[in-house]
């Protein structure tokens, strides 16, 4: 959004003293992370939303309307702002998820639809970039890139190519290209995803990376000539080390799975590369976390323990991130003419969101909202998503062998706590009468991928290793990156049936079935992924979920976030879709029995 000559007229005069402002902070400290300083006997004049004065005195723009607040030498922080992530991940719709974050200091998050892009497609997008526009603080939208993830690998319910991603490059709210998942695409030159990159940089807009592989050699050099701008799949030092040296920025991510900033941050903090070139993000926050613990102000935090120094832990998710998105000058900063987005503290190290102004508004005060959020009315195609075509039964999910072998080698996804990628395991296996069965002593359970866009009434099983299950239970989740299928896990066919019945009766959400009752329940009927109840409520509901995981013997931190990322075929190793099982470091199937 550009600014107006009246508007710039109108903050000429604000500043000089001939137009009162709306708004006047007094007396705080600055942080002024252009700069680097801290910046006391700070005021601040804001009109019409945006920032016209910040100085020593402003009690020249002072008129006798002027909204005045005294900062008492709180400091004043530019709002923050998430640089990835993926609002459906909460479990709300996009204006609840505001209301849950925004009150915490959060005034601008950078989203990528794509799971709902993967069950509706161009239309799904656009419901979110139609939410996000009623926002009383900023929501850009990245169009999702990789729909499918991984063409030929999985089914989604919708594609997006190369004429979607030009279409939506010209609709008010889309900031660039969701994350490029299919990095096996990139650098072996597809020809559809050089194609949706071309479009993006032909609207002068960003491209999101995901180079979700360990190899740093000629195939993340590939990648990186291809052209994604920042990358948050990183979890080493070297990852980190190695993006910024190649242009890109990294993003070091922090949500409710995925703790990348510990091992990365040290390239600032003992390697000394440049802190301008990292962004702080959260990629996948869980309602409960949200609720909980925080959004990025938890963040902020975090990144604050683990060594950076205040200033730099703040620059890393506001004036990097929206230089990054080329939005420096709306926002990103407190200065003349950006949005007037600013959060009061007393505390930096201990953060702390004491009020938030967005946009020139007070919008929350105390963790309370004192404005009113818009209402934003789903359509009845977007509640109903789920189609399993037919009822489920246990002989849905049994796993018969050929012949009768004494034992066999079987593939199996091995779960690796607090992380996206798995484990590629190899493990021998006895079956019985015919079949391979659940093995709780050997931490051995089933794992099923339900088609439910089409009603095709296909599942595919295999086996899943590290949820430690002991229990005679059954989860199932509607949540299950990218294609979202329907997920079930479990150690009792029937349950695992009767799991997946539920949800198609919901019309989506997350489920726990332990001795044949329903124990744990969210239901997310918006494509399946989300509800428009609160946060606090969904995050009730979803805490039954986490109790649940627990009562069939799971000890994972977030396993639910974890098992809705085991059909996310386009990260190592070994991943479940609806077309079979699918070896990520090969992109190619491999049978559930070796051999």
């Amino acid at each position: 959004m550009s600014i107006s000559v009246s508007l710039t007229r109108t903050l000429v005069d604000v500043a000089m003293g001939r137009v009162p402002a709306d708004l006047v902070i007094r007396d705080g400290q600055w942080v002024c992370v252009q700069s680097g300083e801290i910046i006391p006997h700070t005021d601040i004049a804001v009109k019409d939303g945006r920032i016209a004065f910040v100085g020593e005195d402003a009690s020249h723009c002072v008129g006798p309307e002027t909204q005045v607040i005294e900062a008492e030498g709180r400091y004043l922080v530019p709002g923050l702002l998430d640089g990835h992530m993926h609002v459906e991940s909460g479990m709300v719709t996009v204006t609840e998820f505001v209301r849950a974050v925004a009150p915490r200091g959060t005034t601008g998050m950078f989203v990528d639809p794509h799971e709902i892009a993967n069950v509706f497609g161009l239309k799904g997008v656009k419901l979110m970039v139609d939410e996000a526009a009623a926002q009383p603080i900023h929501v850009w939208v990245q169009m999702p890139s990789c729909v499918p993830s991984a063409p030929g690998l999985e089914t989604p319910g919708a594609s997006i190519g190369p004429e979607e991603v030009a279409e939506a490059m010209a609709w008010d709210g889309i900031i660039g290209l969701g994350e490029m998942m299919n990095f096996p695409g990139v650098f072996n030159s597809d020809e559809k995803m050089l194609a949706e990159m071309a479009a993006t940089h032909a609207a002068g807009k960003t491209i999101g990376g995901h180079y979700a592989s360990p190899d740093l050699g000629l195939p993340f050099h590939g990648y990186v000539a291809g052209g994604p701008e920042d990358d948050h799949e990183g979890t080493r030092l070297e990852d980190a080390i190695a993006r910024v040296r190649q242009g890109m920025k990294a993003m070091l991510r922090y949500g409710s799975g995925w703790h990348d900033v510990a091992a990365q941050v040290k390239a600032v903090t003992e390697h000394g590369l440049d802190p301008r070139h990292f962004i702080l993000c959260t990629d996948d926050s869980h309602s409960e976390t949200l609720v909980n613990d925080g959004h990025m102000d938890r963040v902020l935090r975090h990144a604050i323990a683990e060594g950076l120094e205040p200033m730099t832990a703040i620059q890393m998710m506001t004036i990097n991130t929206a230089e990054h998105f080329g939005v420096s000058r709306e926002m990103g900063m407190i200065a003349p003419g950006r949005w007037a987005d600013i959060v009061l503290t007393s505390d930096l190290r201990a953060f702390r969101a004491e009020m938030v102004i967005a946009k020139g508004r007070v919008i929350a005060e105390e963790g309370r909202w004192v404005v009113d959020l818009p209402q934003y009315a789903y359509p009845d195609w977007a509640t109903h998503s789920v189609h399993l075509g037919k009822t489920l039964t246990a002989a849905d999910f049994r796993l018969p062998v050929d012949g009768r072998p004494s034992s066999v080698v079987a593939n199996v996804i091995g779960v690796i706590e607090n992380q996206a990628p798995t484990k590629h395991l190899r493990m021998e296996v006895t079956p019985q009468d015919g079949e391979i069965r659940v093995d709780m002593a050997r931490d051995l359970a089933k794992i099923a991928l339900v088609e439910r866009h089409k009603g095709t009434g296909g599942v595919t099983v295999g086996l899943v290793h590290g949820f430690g299950f002991t229990e005679k239970c059954a989860i199932a989740t509607t949540v299950a990156h990218d294609s979202h299928h329907m997920i079930v896990v479990g150690t009792d066919e029937a349950m695992m049936a009767q799991a997946a019945n539920k949800l198609a009766e919901t019309q989506g959400g997350q489920v726990v079935v332990k001795d044949g009752e329903v124990i744990g329940l969210v239901e997310l009927p918006i494509a399946g992924l989300m509800s428009n109840q609160r946060a606090e409520v969904v995050a009730e509901k979803a805490a039954t979920v986490l109790e649940g995981f627990r009562a069939c013997g799971c000890t994972l931190n977030n396993p639910n976030m974890q098992l809705s990322l085991l059909a996310l075929v386009v990260i190592p190793e070994l991943r479940i879709s609806d077309l079979g099982l699918v070896d990520v470091t090969k992109f190619d199937f491999v049978p559930v029995v070796a051999g």
